[in-house]
């Protein structure tokens, strides 16, 4: 996953260097953006991250990160977040992570990203998933030609066709 997601931003901004990006979600238990932040340590990047303090990243990766030199941020808001990204890497809260209905019903809708909550991100900015989402991207925002998600999936497909012609040894 963090394979197709770096060649994603490539494709979408020109490059991975010089950008923000922006995790949005349940960053706990989510492995999509453990292994995406360990990769983006190898560029120059800043990472922020905007989650439920009980869905916060797990201190071994922000660890890493900060050893690796990564300038990291803590949001609480998504618009505090949103005028400096890049890259907005959105993951879904997970329900079976939780012990109760309760305690997945107080964060569940909490960092949705809305038409609205796009009005202050840049014009260039990415937004990304890995799919498969719930309700944490409105399905307005599809239409919005930063929505990048559905071309991320779609690049998931040529970097599993690479890895493997690269393991069978055909380039």
């Amino acid at each position: 996953q963090a394979l197709l997601d770096v060649f994603t931003i490539r494709e979408e901004i020109g490059t991975v260097n010089g950008i923000t990006v922006t995790m949005v979600g349940d960053l706990k238990h989510g492995r999509t953006v453990h292994s995406l932040a360990k990769i983006l340590t190898l560029y120059n990047v800043k990472l922020q991250y905007v989650c439920p303090e009980s869905l916060t990243m797990p201190q071994d990766i922000v660890e890493y990160a900060a050893n690796k030199g990564i300038s990291q941020k803590f949001c609480t808001t998504l618009h505090e977040a949103m005028q400096t990204t890049d890259v907005l890497y959105v993951t879904r809260i997970q329900k079976e992570r939780f012990e109760s209905e309760s305690e997945f019903e107080a964060v569940k809708n909490i960092f949705k990203v809305t038409p609205e909550t796009l009005i202050s991100a840049k014009s260039a900015m990415v937004i990304m998933h890995p799919l498969p989402r719930i309700n944490e991207i409105s399905v307005e925002v599809d239409a919005d030609p930063r929505a990048a998600y559905f071309r991320q999936a779609e690049n998931g497909v040529y970097i599993r066709m690479a890895l493997i012609a690269m393991l069978l040894g055909k380039c």
